[in-house]
């Protein structure tokens, strides 16, 4: 039968429950360590990442997957008459939203590729929003009207706890990684627009808890947030800490605590954790 089917990258933050509930097709990314190749999610486990960079000799590379994978997994998705919409993360982190776009053009199916403008929970949640409209049975015209809205509405934050990775990855200037490991600061990132940006930085832990003090108290004044997502890397001890006071100060919305996938975790670092949270109009 002849539908509409989700596509989307490892870089997603969703459970595997989520993903067979909702028929989400997950594309994986591969990351490189120490000459060792591991397909995301596959051949690697997201604990055993974080294990095996910890240890590394220099800083993983990511890579995307390559434009046949695409032009195939198309194919078959759309051998039924389906149509297909595929999400992937911001184009300011990956090349993967391009190559997507070029396997569509060549593609024999009907294929519409969205740059989320995110990562991660962030964009778990337009892909969840595009799935269940697809299992309503909503047009694809629908569906994009709505993740446009879903978009507008998302806010990411993410805690750096030290700079090495994020600039050797080229995701922020040389010079912001010098000053803040000199002064041994901790920055928080805001994503704008699909881009990482300097929220706030300071030195110590101190810095944090004030971030996460103040938007805990924000969010409690806004009465329509959806659902509140936070991945890490390697820091349980401070997120779980974080989810108790998300949990206490809004009861009655879901929080989501995991593991961030190996491509974002390679460039945020141990330590590292990101909040993501949604509104609804």
């Amino acid at each position: 039968m002849a539908t509409i089917k989700i596509v989307t990258d490892s870089s997603v933050q969703l459970t595997p429950e989520e993903i067979e509930q909702n028929h989400i097709t997950v594309i994986p990314l591969s990351v490189m360590i120490d000459d060792t190749v591991y397909v995301d999610g596959k051949t690697i486990t997201r604990p055993k990442f974080i294990e095996l960079m910890g240890q590394a000799k220099a800083l993983p590379k990511t890579s995307q997957p390559p434009i046949g994978e695409f032009i195939e997994l198309f194919d078959q998705l759309g051998e039924d008459g389906s149509q297909v919409i595929a999400l992937h993360m911001t184009d300011a982190i990956s090349g993967t939203v391009n190559t997507a776009r070029q396997a569509a053009q060549l593609s024999k199916s009907d294929v519409t590729v969205l740059d989320s403008r995110e990562t991660d929970r962030g964009m778990a949640f337009q892909v969840l929003t595009a799935a269940r409209m697809a299992q309503q049975g909503k047009t694809k015209a629908e569906i994009l009207t709505a993740l446009e809205r879903v978009k507008a509405n998302t806010k990411l934050y993410m805690a750096v706890m030290t700079l090495d990775n994020i600039v050797k990855g080229g995701r922020v200037s040389r010079v912001t990684g010098l000053i803040s490991n000199i002064l041994n600061m901790k920055v928080i990132f805001e994503m704008v627009d699909g881009e990482l940006q300097v929220r706030t930085k300071g030195r110590g832990m101190k810095t944090v808890n004030n971030f996460m003090r103040e938007l805990i108290a924000k969010l409690e004044k806004i009465p329509n947030i959806k659902e509140i997502g936070i991945s890490h890397v390697a820091a349980d001890k401070v997120v779980n800490g974080f989810k108790a006071d998300l949990e206490k100060a809004l009861p009655k919305v879901p929080v989501l605590v995991r593991d961030t996938s190996p491509i974002i975790a390679t460039y945020a670092g141990l330590g590292a954790f990101a909040i993501m949270y949604y509104t609804e109009d």
